[in-house]
């Protein structure tokens, strides 16, 4: 089979998207999804997704998002902004979106380059003495530290990732330092990647509320600023927790290609 696919990335988290809507690709193909996201044999990326047809009347589109290990997995924040600027390529929307992922339905929108994505309402943060713990969409565990540029992430998220605390689901590991009040520099280890990813979606949304939850920030607005290059979360903070959450950053078309399956 002859596939055609498309590469996006946003801010350095990089996707393998395939317009699925005739439902070509089976979702229980995992070993496809595993070659299609190597990096040595197949076309390389963080994770896959798949645009298919809603079955609420209400959305433009479906996001099916799968992990560079070929499972399918939680939200993923760059991935959906991603996938909106592909839905834009492929004409389905304009410059406002409406899909449904893994974990409900999120709006967006498109404005000189910059794609916003809505994500789910935060209700609890758990707070620890080293650490924070909430879910933005995936799991992410909140390290405020020193130094994250020598750090070995790959090494010590790992670590964190497969301890008795999170055996049995896995977490995704953020490291978080202070650059100024409302902005943070963060490098975030990714579960089904398994190493550092160059940016992470829901990962930033997580530490951006887990700097508000824990007094480092008192603004609702906060910039972050990744290996792979800049992100903004706003958000309200409320009696339940946090709503109007909005992730906001480019989102590129790197290249399109096909491939022999």
């Amino acid at each position: 089979m002859k596939l055609t696919f498309y590469k996006y990335q946003g801010t350095g988290n990089d996707f393998v998207m395939i317009d699925n809507r005739d439902l070509k690709i089976s979702k229980n193909d995992t070993k496809l999804v595993r070659r299609l996201c190597n990096r040595k044999f197949g076309i390389g990326a963080d994770g896959l997704i798949l645009l298919e047809n809603s079955e609420d009347p209400q959305d433009d589109f479906k996001m099916v998002y799968f992990n560079a290990d070929g499972n399918e997995s939680s939200m993923c924040g760059n991935g959906g902004r991603c996938l909106v600027a592909f839905a834009r390529f492929l004409g389905i929307v304009e410059n406002k979106a409406r899909f449904t992922a893994i974990d409900g339905p999120h709006d967006a929108t498109v404005k000189d380059g910059i794609v916003s994505l809505k994500m789910q309402d935060v209700k609890d943060v758990s707070q620890n003495k080293d650490f924070l713990f909430l879910d933005t969409g995936s799991p992410h565990h909140v390290i405020f530290t020193e130094n994250i540029a020598t750090k070995d992430i790959k090494r010590e998220g790992a670590d964190i990732r497969y301890s008795d605390r999170y055996k049995d689901e896995g977490t995704n590991v953020n490291f978080v330092e202070g650059i100024s009040e409302d902005s943070f520099s963060v490098r975030t280890y990714e579960r089904g990647v398994e190493d550092e990813t160059l940016s992470c979606g829901t990962g930033v949304t997580a530490v951006a509320l887990a700097a508000y939850s824990s007094g480092k920030t008192n603004s609702e607005r906060v910039k972050l600023v990744t290996q792979g290059g800049e992100l903004f979360v706003d958000f309200k903070k409320t009696e339940d927790g946090f709503s109007d959450i909005w992730l906001s950053g480019p989102a590129e078309q790197v290249f399109k290609g096909e491939i022999i399956c």
